[in-house]
């Protein structure tokens, strides 16, 4: 007997116990067929909720939700009452409501006090405007409307203008008709300042029909019965209450003049409709040269 025989069966039969190993073509097919199914499961949710979004379920859904937490709100005694508005003069109640976009009932937590007062102020009269929510019931309205200041000439078009020499659009120039008119491109942010000059004297003022801005630096006054009245570029108060001096003193407007200089700093220069030469007035005694 070969003494080698039996360690060498024993080796065999260990061997032969071993499980046997899987190919490894079937782990990597098995591999990618679970990879293919998770990715399939993933495709078909996603694809779910991109239907869903499409078709607007959550969309809907959020809506309703959110419709429900007002409905209970504003049962809740939080619903509109009252808006309460000051300021207004000229802007008309039901266009201030219809831009607020508010009515009685309306929930108070849904309405924006911060868009309002956008929608507000790009109404034509509005110029500032200020929105709360005072709670429970009640939105208060602050508003700072335009004062119109006079007509403006330009390029052959008129509009109404304000304090601020602004534009006060969709707004009817023939309901204006008492108000100066003013002429030039850069008349509007000098206006302010010019009829602080003219109402510096009352009975002149009354006189003033018109005034044209010259070279962007000056102005020229029309007053009744077409007088032109020349302001110097610089203390234009100073020869307006110079011109209102002389007028008390010798009636200057009640003669047949046509303008009147007042650019020299110590004198006024006059001329008539005659043909005679201009006559110079000076300032200190009021006598003709």
């Amino acid at each position: 007997m070969n003494p080698n025989a039996k360690p060498q069966a024993r080796k065999k039969a260990k061997q032969s116990r071993r499980p046997a190993r899987r190919p490894q073509r079937n782990l990597l097919t098995w591999r990618r067929v679970r990879i293919g199914g998770m990715l399939l499961a993933a495709t078909a949710f996603i694809g779910g909720v991109s239907w869903l979004s499409i078709d607007g379920w959550f969309s809907r859904q959020a809506d309703a939700a959110v419709e429900g937490f007002y409905a209970m709100s504003v049962d809740a005694g939080l619903g509109v009452d009252d808006v309460l508005v000051e300021g207004r003069n000229r802007t008309p109640a039901k266009q201030m409501l219809k831009t607020l976009g508010v009515k009685r009932g309306f929930p108070m937590l849904a309405f924006d006090p911060e868009a309002a007062k956008v929608k507000l102020e790009s109404l034509p009269w509005v110029k500032s405007a200020a929105v709360e929510r005072r709670f429970p019931r009640d939105v208060y309205v602050r508003i700072v409307e335009r004062q119109p200041l006079a007509l403006w000439q330009h390029e052959g078009n008129t509009a109404v203008i304000d304090q601020s020499g602004d534009l006060i659009p969709n707004v009817r120039v023939d309901r204006f008709n008492q108000l100066p008119l003013v002429v030039g491109a850069d008349a509007p942010e000098h206006t302010a300042a010019l009829l602080a000059v003219v109402d510096s004297e009352p009975r002149l003022r009354e006189l003033v029909t018109a005034a044209v801005r010259v070279s962007g630096r000056r102005w020229n006054l029309r007053l009744q019965g077409g007088i032109d009245v020349q302001l110097p570029e610089t203390d234009a108060a100073g020869a307006w209450a110079q011109l209102a001096r002389i007028e008390r003193e010798q009636g200057v407007l009640e003669r047949d003049v046509v303008v009147i200089d007042l650019r020299l700093p110590d004198r006024l220069v006059v001329r008539t409709n005659s043909k005679t030469k201009p006559k110079t007035k000076r300032s200190g005694n009021g006598e003709e040269t």
